[in-house]
């Protein structure tokens, strides 16, 4: 049975974590402003580079792994074809599925971006935790 209310230490756990996650994500967003690329930019070329399995993502892959709508992915996909970061390839198996491939300036992009992330990651080591929960 849950609890109605939370004790003072569990707030301060909760409190601290969003506070490092919003200190990560306020790093992220300014070194993709720096690359010229948006986060959400910079997200959809790290879940086609990092999808399991493959060098591709359909739209609707990438809609889950963005938790965002199909139709705002298509845009978002869109705006990174313009840039030159990704192509789309109709699927093979599947007519009415659009493959999201990685471009060279997109692949070279993501690879330098992801690196400098790992490295304010591994910084943060330790940072993130969750109160024990009684």
């Amino acid at each position: 049975m849950a609890r109605d209310s939370l004790s003072k230490t569990e707030f301060e756990a909760l409190s601290d974590f969003r506070y490092q996650l919003r200190c990560f994500m306020r790093f992220s967003e300014d070194l993709t402003r720096k690359y010229g690329i948006t986060n959400l930019q910079y997200l959809l070329l790290l879940h086609v580079k990092g999808y399991k399995g493959r060098e591709w993502a359909t739209i609707g892959e990438l809609a889950e792994r963005l938790q965002s709508h199909h139709n705002g992915v298509v845009s978002l996909a869109s705006r990174c074809e313009i840039l030159g970061l990704v192509s789309r390839k109709r699927s093979i198996v599947d007519k009415r599925e659009v493959e999201i491939h990685l471009a060279p300036d997109g692949n070279k992009l993501v690879k330098k971006i992801a690196s400098l992330h790992r490295k304010e990651l591994l910084d943060l080591q330790g940072v993130f935790k969750v109160a024990e929960a009684r």
